[in-house]
């Protein structure tokens, strides 16, 4: 019998990664997203979405661009855009460590459990989304579009 593990995040976070990637799949020729093409693809409020729009232009994810084709592009390459990065942008509380056990309590179930568990896996979630970029998401969104199958990440 297996056993799942589901991290929580908040609506924010995953909201924000569906529209980078959103603003990654629809720019590839060089034309801006609007935020109103994006909550009618990605079915989200545009003015929830105009929010986290704000996060991702002060994390320094996506530029808008002003004007009557006015819209948002990517600021840098999706390749270099890791998802640490985006999560630490919009819930830096995701990929912090647990807390820290002080020496009275060094020795206590809580510490070792804290050591031996969520230690581990903060690290692990650390490292695959410093490894993982928006690049690809977009790949897997991709390879999985063409295929008929429907692949989720549970973060």
């Amino acid at each position: 019998m297996g056993v799942t593990v589901e991290m929580k995040i908040s609506t924010r976070v995953e909201l924000g990664i569906v529209a980078l990637a959103d603003i990654a799949v629809n720019s590839e020729n060089g034309n801006t997203v609007s935020s109103a093409e994006i909550a009618e693809r990605q079915n989200i409020s545009q003015k929830y979405l105009e929010q986290i729009i704000l996060g991702l232009r002060q994390g320094g994810f996506v530029k808008g661009q002003k004007g009557s084709h006015g819209g948002y592009l990517l600021s840098r390459p999706a390749e270099k855009i890791f998802l640490s990065e985006i999560l630490n942008a919009l819930d830096n509380n995701i990929l912090a460590d647990t807390y820290e056990a002080d020496e009275a309590q060094a020795n206590d179930i809580r510490s070792s459990v804290n050591s031996c568990l969520w230690d581990k896996m903060n690290s692990y979630m650390r490292r695959f989304t410093e490894q993982m970029t928006l690049a690809d998401l977009i790949k897997e969104y991709k390879d999985s579009s063409g295929s008929g199958k429907t692949y989720m990440y549970y973060i």
